[in-house]
């Protein structure tokens, strides 16, 4: 039984990786830009927003819809961001472990 004393040990240090990697997810910031930098979203790469930036310049009345668009599509890019940083980190994690091809973690 040696072999599934193994594998439920690499089962476990593989859940601890993963523990670390998912609270490092909370540490690593991404911003999202829309309209060329007037709109900016800072964002942790878990997805939690930490600051939205907007240009003095689109506060005017007459620019609502306009700046609400522009805050969606920052959102949007902020979101997207966070999502590539999360699967970079989340790949350097387990490129060491042998897992078989086309597994995917977590669980």
């Amino acid at each position: 039984m040696k072999d599934l004393n193994e594998i439920l040990g690499m089962a476990s240090r593989v859940q601890e990786e993963l523990a670390r990697a998912q609270e490092n997810l909370d540490k690593i910031e991404v911003e999202g830009v829309s309209g060329g930098g007037v709109v900016r979203v800072r964002a942790t790469a878990k997805g939690r927003v930490v600051g939205v930036s907007i240009d003095e310049g689109l506060l005017a009345p007459s620019e609502k819809q306009m700046v609400e668009d522009l805050v969606v599509a920052a959102f949007n890019d902020a979101r997207k961001k966070a999502d590539e940083a999360s699967n970079s980190e989340m790949s350097k994690m387990t490129s060491g472990l042998p897992l078989p091809p086309g597994f995917k973690l977590p669980f």
